[in-house]
């Protein structure tokens, strides 16, 4: 095996000017790609007592959880932005059919929705927040669909909240009416009885029963009109102040190098065949 000095000697003007063509192609093909700018939206998860009506009407309870949620809330958001519902909503809104130049037809929207989201990342970093990373060639763009994806995860999160309390508020409300028409009847029946202390325990007991149903109705319905949110946004996206891709120097570097090195593997596969002849 000849020595690798010796080889680099006598091919060294072969292996430079392969390094030197290839940093000239990676030259122009990096300055011929179109830029893209990277927007970056963070949030951190909101604390779980927000979202529990037990929680947030006990100062006790309140005392024992953290000021935001934990990493592991932040999974069934990455679960959800997976889901083209996500990409299409923010598509429709900032009207990405006409930015991606897509031709305006019935999938249109669709087309825009997964271009978007090939374009998207939604992370969690080893920090415990969700980052959304979106590039585009629009430095202004990319930082609006970052803003723009992270609040609809959380509208999306937030209005199954909201939906979820306002079920259980219609069935309490339900429950509270039909107690005060059984109190009405038993007040009439109070008139009529021979029994008075009987009824009058029955009374009582219904009057404690809506007293906790009118409680329940007036939390859940603070509640409902409150849409505690599922995540705090640390840090809105803004335009960024250059490129993300392509990344001119790092990839013009890794262009000499693998150059070189195939040069001096080229050069070397020559060598050994002319031994072998």
């Amino acid at each position: 095996m000849p020595d690798l000095f010796d080889l680099f000697q006598k091919w060294w003007k072969r292996i430079l000017s392969l390094v030197a063509l290839a940093i000239v192609v990676t030259t122009i093909v990096v300055f011929i790609i179109p830029k893209n700018y990277l927007g970056v939206a963070t949030a951190l998860p909101a604390p779980d007592y927000t979202a529990d009506k037990s929680s947030v009407f006990s100062q006790n309870l309140q005392s024992l959880y953290s000021a935001f949620g934990t990493p592991d809330d932040l999974d069934k958001i990455l679960g959800t932005a997976r889901l083209d519902t996500v990409y299409k909503a923010v598509a429709q809104k900032l009207e990405l059919i006409d930015h991606y130049h897509i031709e305006n037809s019935s999938v249109g929207l669709q087309k825009a929705a997964l271009r978007l989201k090939e374009k998207t990342r939604v992370i969690k970093t080893d920090y415990g927040e969700l980052q959304v990373k979106v590039w585009d060639g629009d430095k202004l763009m990319a930082a609006e669909l970052a803003n723009g994806i992270i609040e609809k995860l959380q509208q999306i999160h937030q209005d199954i909240q909201t939906t979820n309390n306002a079920t259980i508020l219609a069935k309490i409300n339900d429950e509270y009416a039909e107690k005060k028409t059984e109190y009405g009847k038993l007040l009439d029946s109070l008139s009529h009885t021979n029994t008075p202390e009987l009824l009058s325990v029955q009374k009582n007991t219904l009057l404690e029963q809506i007293g906790q149903y009118e409680k329940l109705s007036n939390q859940y319905t603070l509640m409902v009109n409150a849409k505690p949110q599922v995540l705090v946004i640390v840090e809105k996206s803004t335009p960024a102040l250059y490129a993300d891709k392509p990344k001119i120097i790092e990839t013009i570097i890794a262009a000499a190098v693998l150059s070189f090195l195939f040069g001096i593997l080229g050069a070397l596969i020559l060598e050994r065949g002319k031994m072998t002849v």
